[in-house]
């Protein structure tokens, strides 16, 4: 077995791997449906009892409380008490929750997250064989692996990937189905589309302006990507909020300002380094071809997308856009970068040609 049939092999496998952790995320997201009903009930108990003790008007409230923390399976905190002596304990077994009750209630809540967890593992394990098929591919062709199209997108999914991974562990894991999405289309489309065989680099690209600027545009597009992910979540979720259907799943979001701020965040992070992107580009191609710019198609969309998270940006911190206004605006120049690294690369002509497959 040779390094480049082991590269092609591991990144094969993990895009069937991304598969799977994407099939057991959309089960996560089909079983919360259950929890939320399970919820829904017992969450209305919750509210009417402390509506009781807030008025005083039920002598039996705290009671409520308890039966009704017990029948959803979490834990109910009470801020205020109230001074008076502890109710007698309810006579009818029909007034407090069975076993079956409980289990019922539960159990939908424990089967989504068994899926979920199994998502993680399966991501986890996906991005194992795509570092592995990433790391072989730069030993058999002995050089940064980012020469090409094919890799520019294996190496992508795998900072997408890990950068999920690590703002699960910050409590992100609800971009699950997202990003692995993104994964198996990505990885897909790298092992079967944009193939190429192992090769060396084109002598203008051999330069250690090669991987500054190639590894910037890498890092700077996979965070658009998870900042594009966040934002669409983010159009559902305040969609359903609006609308008073905020319901399965996206009870398990943040609140749509939350997630608004964590898109904002995101890009804030990558529009630096796109901007190192275009800069180290204009120096190694002083280096390459003599001239810093040329309106070359790649330079010409690659601006664009920076001119459209500049306006992102500035909108945000001077106009007060925010919400579905600033999500649209980030959602085109997310598109738009996708378009600069395959439109143009397939249908326009130019000094880049030689990334395109």
């Amino acid at each position: 077995m040779t390094i480049d049939y082991f590269s092609n092999l591991a990144l094969v496998t993990a895009t069937v791997i991304y598969a799977l952790a994407l099939t057991m995320h959309s089960i996560e997201w089909a079983a919360a449906r259950k929890v939320t009903a399970a919820r829904n009930t017992a969450d209305g108990r919750e509210r009417e009892a402390a509506d009781d003790i807030e008025t005083g008007t039920h002598p039996d409230a705290r009671a409520q409380i308890s039966r009704a923390s017990e029948a959803s399976a979490s834990t109910v905190t009470i801020t205020r008490t109230v001074a008076q002596a502890p109710p007698d304990p309810p006579t009818s077994e029909h007034e407090r929750p069975t076993d079956d009750a409980l289990m019922s209630d539960s159990m939908p809540q424990r089967r989504t997250q068994m899926f979920g967890r199994l998502g993680i593992s399966f991501t986890l394990i996906g991005l194992m064989c795509a570092i592995a098929g990433v790391a072989a591919r730069g030993i058999a062709a002995h050089r940064w692996p980012l020469g090409n199209m094919f890799e520019f997108t294996t190496m992508a999914m795998v900072l997408i990937v890990a950068g999920y991974l690590v703002l699960a562990k910050m409590g992100m894991r609800w971009l699950g189905l997202p990003i692995t999405m993104i994964a198996t289309v990505g990885n897909g489309l790298a092992v079967t589309v944009f193939y190429v065989a192992v090769a060396g680099l084109v002598p203008s690209l051999s330069s250690y302006w090669f991987i500054i600027h190639i590894t910037a545009a890498t890092i700077s597009g996979a965070t658009f990507n998870i900042g594009g992910a966040v934002s669409i979540l983010y159009m559902i979720k305040k969609r359903a909020e609006n609308k008073g259907t905020d319901k399965g799943y996206l009870l398990r979001l943040p609140d749509s300002r939350r997630m608004d701020v964590i898109a904002y965040r995101l890009f804030a992070f990558a529009f630096p380094l796109w901007t190192f992107t275009i800069a180290a580009g204009a120096v190694w191609a002083e280096y390459a071809w003599g001239r810093y710019w040329g309106w070359d198609p790649k330079e010409v969309w690659a601006l664009v997308t920076w001119v459209i998270f500049a306006c992102y940006l500035h909108a945000r911190s001077t106009a007060g856009w925010k919400g579905a206004r600033a999500a649209v605006i980030a959602l085109l120049g997310v598109a738009v970068f996708w378009f600069n690294f395959i439109g143009v690369n397939l249908l326009l002509a130019g000094l880049h040609s030689y990334a395109g497959i």
